[in-house]
């Protein structure tokens, strides 16, 4: 109801304003929602669980290269990045057991019909080398960096320094082909600061990684085989 004030009226010489009282109708609605756009609570509630179920799925598609990540350096300003893990993550050869569990970041060695474990490989890779004289050489390189542990661009570098001048029988990587780019191998999706964009994998690049790995090692391509193996442990012999 609006109150309005008219020209006014006379009472004994004295004029006295006119005052119209006038309902006004309240706002119509159609099919049930205002006209002016003001959704209810229940309404504005439900858009915000269907956004937080689009940002949940979106980092999840992280996990297989999405970017945007903010790396050590870029957080340090222009300072270079330096490892964070504190000591080696290699098992020296003189250490070759009979027996070993590579983790995620991690090179070690085992003796002649030795055996390595490579757990839960999931987004990962593994890279084993086959030594002629009977043992075995192998990383676990990890999609991201798990702490205290080789970043993906350290540890090709790191096997093969474990490796040294022995002569190699054979190169296979095995894990989630899918998942990875190549170029991690030399650039980790670490060291992308923040507006970087990281190459995302469009398919397996069986060559690609191959050619990647045969690099980072000083070793000839054909001596590197690539396959796409389930999510599991991987057993080596």
């Amino acid at each position: 109801m609006i109150m309005s004030m008219g020209s006014g009226v006379t009472d004994g010489g004295r004029t006295r304003p006119a005052v119209c009282l006038r309902a006004v109708a309240p706002p119509k609605w159609s099919d049930g929602w205002p006209r002016s756009g003001h959704l209810p609570h229940l309404v504005i509630v439900a858009k915000v669980v269907i956004e937080l179920k689009r940002v949940i799925a979106t980092l999840a598609v992280a996990l297989v290269g999405v970017a945007t990540l903010t790396s050590p350096s870029a957080a340090a300003g222009i300072a270079p990045y330096e490892p964070t893990h504190t000591g080696p993550r290699v098992v020296s050869s003189l250490a070759a057991l009979a027996s070993a569990t590579v983790t995620e970041g991690q090179v070690k060695e085992v003796a002649p019909e030795g055996v390595i474990t490579y757990p839960s490989v999931t987004s990962c890779l593994t890279v084993t080398v086959r030594l002629r004289g009977g043992g075995l050489v192998g990383a676990h390189a990890s999609l991201f960096q798990v702490p205290g542990e080789l970043r993906s661009d350290e540890i090709l570098d790191a096997l093969k320094q474990l490796v040294g001048e022995r002569p190699v029988a054979a190169i296979e990587v095995r894990g989630a082909v899918g998942a990875w780019h190549p170029s991690y191998f030399v650039k980790a999706l670490e060291s992308y600061g923040e507006g970087e964009q990281a190459p995302i994998p469009e398919g397996p690049d069986f060559n690609g990684i191959a050619q990647a790995v045969s690099r980072g090692l000083g070793l000839p391509r054909g001596l590197v085989t690539v396959e796409d193996v389930p999510d599991g442990d991987q057993i080596i012999r």
